[in-house]
């Protein structure tokens, strides 16, 4: 099978299984069987949550540095979104509904809402990645902590959007919008740590000295990582805000921010996979700490949160680079191992061994070969 069919089969593969989960996940139920609303809400918080990882693990994984401003860039995303929704979307719906239908017309006001919160969250990242990326280390990290704060307080003073109150925003996002998402954020980050740019992220992050002393424009490789990382915070915000239909500068503190960090390390820094799997186990733990049974009086629900902060310190303690490090996982180990034909060796692969390293059997009999070739 060509790879061009193996990719399109794998793609709607991925399209019918997102459209059976959300098809379960509605009213109505797939063949009979239906999510329920609590367990419908987790897998929302799990698909957002993984386009926050994912994003995140470009700039802390793969170039090395340390951002904890990722709840601004997503506040951004999720309160110019809700502007253009609130203010101008259900005009637009209206307008456009009589030529294209209502469904259609929403599809393109949501579209719109999700450029525009993309762009303004790329645009902040142009704006704090310039002068900031230039620091390492820790003043990098209260720099973007600093930024996401100014953001959450400005949008705090900021009565067009609700201020302190709030926001309520209409919307009708579904899980094949988040689940799309979060596949195209996984595809979109693998395919640029496997190509060039990648690998100058990633030599950014091995050793940031030698890869200018290799002709690596580092600050340029850092705002481009970090634009693009701030891209889909700032989706991940759209999404939520379209979903939660009511927004609260209190869901964007710098608590917000050490969650996806902790999703990206306990995860493995450096790991597509692993960020997606500390996405899935930080959302799904603590709610699942819910249903703790109570023992000998005690209602261990009640204690959750201690609970939840054990199990994060057991696991780092016994896994410090992340429950996968630097590795993937992938479905490779599934295929069949294939023989190797003899006689497909590359020229020279026995040539270039050190004489030191040589047993005194191979030079005798390299000697013996030259006597009967002089002969």
């Amino acid at each position: 099978m060509s790879p061009f069919l193996k990719r399109i089969l794998g793609a709607v593969a991925i399209v019918l299984a997102l459209w059976a989960v959300n098809a379960a996940m509605s009213a109505e139920g797939l063949f009979g069987f239906g999510v329920p609303p609590y367990t419908g809400r987790i897998l929302m918080l799990v698909g957002i949550n993984v386009i926050l990882a994912v994003s995140l693990n470009l700039i802390n994984g793969f170039t090395g540095q340390f951002s904890i401003g990722h709840a601004g860039f997503m506040a951004i995303g999720a309160y110019s979104s809700a502007y253009l929704t609130v203010y101008h979307g259900q005009a637009w719906e209206r307008a456009l509904s009589g030529s294209i239908g209502e469904t259609a017309a929403g599809v393109v006001v949501f579209l719109l809402a999700l450029l525009v919160g993309g762009i303004f969250s790329a645009l902040a990242g142009l704006i704090v990645g310039i002068p900031s990326l230039r620091l390492r280390g820790d003043y990098l990290a209260i720099v973007t902590l600093g930024f996401a704060e100014i953001i959450r307080i400005v949008i705090l003073n900021i009565d067009t959007v609700g201020g302190a109150t709030g926001f309520t925003v209409p919307g009708n996002v579904n899980f094949l919008w988040v689940g799309s998402f979060a596949v195209i954020t996984i595809l979109v980050v693998r395919n640029i740590v496997k190509s060039d740019v990648g690998r100058a992220l990633v030599s950014i992050r091995e050793d940031e000295l030698a890869s200018e002393a290799m002709g690596i424009n580092t600050t340029r490789y850092k705002v481009l990582s970090f634009v693009i990382s701030s891209i889909f915070a700032g989706l991940a915000g759209v999404l939520f805000a379209h979903y939660n239909k009511f927004l609260s500068t209190a869901d964007f503190t710098f608590l917000r921010s050490f969650e996806i960090i902790i999703m990206v390390v306990l995860g493995g820094m450096g790991s597509i996979t692993g960020a997606v799997l500390g996405a899935i186990i930080i959302t799904v733990l603590p709610e699942g700490l819910r249903q703790l049974p109570p023992i000998g009086g005690y209602n261990l629900a009640d204690l959750r949160l201690v609970i939840y902060a054990a199990l994060l310190i057991i696991i780092m303690l016994t896994r410090p680079q992340g429950i996968l490090g630097h590795h993937e996982f992938g479905l490779n180990w599934l295929r069949r191992p294939q023989k190797q034909p003899e006689g497909d060796a590359a020229v020279g692969d026995n040539q270039g061994v050190p004489i030191a390293e040589r047993t005194e059997r191979e030079a005798l009999t390299d000697e013996g070969v030259k006597e009967v070739k002089n002969r």
